[in-house]
């Protein structure tokens, strides 16, 4: 059983009605609608919940986060922004989801600075190629996914080299992006995902959905208990 947490800022989808329209009840509802199969749990947690949602308690019965943000970065706390650290280093898998990118939790595992990257807001076409079509979060999809309307971003992008490149996305006006990342960082696995803006309704489209649902799978714990650290005997002698 992997237990999903959503994080969301939850400001738009209740003040926005362009946001609204799209996602009545929510972009929290929305993505645990997208990840709910069998053999998963789903919690939400938003920005303006006591320690944001994210207690140590949550998190320690937490196996995969979904972190979705875009207007209030800032207003994340420092210090939940280390506890989930902890956690991922630890284990739990993060899946950072659109303008997460710019969140502070990105930026602490990935040593990033702010919106480095080309966007525009026009509602284009985004074609999501798979790259790596053995890679897991890749299972069950075709050659490429067609997003009808989608926020555009472009290279370059500041990321750390990805272990794994699973998406890039391609838009009319020419611009390409690596759209579907990969890392690991200390025992948790890190996945970004950028197609979601928040007027466009890409989380109620199936193959997101198996992409969501992919994603879960994957970045969900592979290591049981912490390995040994620390002073130590030798093993033979």
């Amino acid at each position: 059983m992997n237990r999903v947490t959503i994080w969301t800022e939850a400001r738009q989808d209740r003040t926005e009605e362009a946001v609204r329209a799209v996602y009545p009840q929510g972009m929290g509802d929305a993505l645990a609608q997208a990840v709910t199969s069998p053999g998963v749990t789903v919690r939400l947690a938003t920005l303006d919940m006591p320690e944001h949602g994210l207690t140590q308690a949550v998190l320690d019965a937490t196996d995969v986060l979904l972190w979705w943000g875009h207007v209030a970065h800032e207003e994340v706390a420092d210090e939940v922004v280390r506890r989930v650290q902890a956690r991922v280093l630890d284990g739990m898998g993060l899946i950072c989801l659109h303008s997460a990118h710019a969140s502070k939790i990105f930026h602490a595992l990935m040593g990033t600075r702010t919106l480095n990257l080309r966007w525009r807001e026009d509602d284009e076409l985004c074609r999501l190629w798979v790259m790596d079509p053995a890679h897991p979060i890749a299972a069950g999809l075709p050659d490429h996914v067609d997003i009808p309307q989608e926020e555009t971003y472009g290279e370059y992008f500041e990321i750390p080299a990805p272990d794994d490149l699973v998406f890039v996305s391609w838009y009319p006006g020419g611009e390409v992006f690596r759209s579907g990342c990969c890392w690991c960082r200390g025992l948790g696995r890190v996945f970004f995902f950028q197609p979601g803006h928040e007027t466009c309704p890409v989380y109620w489209q199936p193959e997101i959905q198996r992409i969501l649902q992919n994603a879960v799978a994957w970045a969900a714990p592979s290591v049981t208990g912490r390995p040994f650290s620390g002073h130590c005997r030798p093993l033979q002698g």
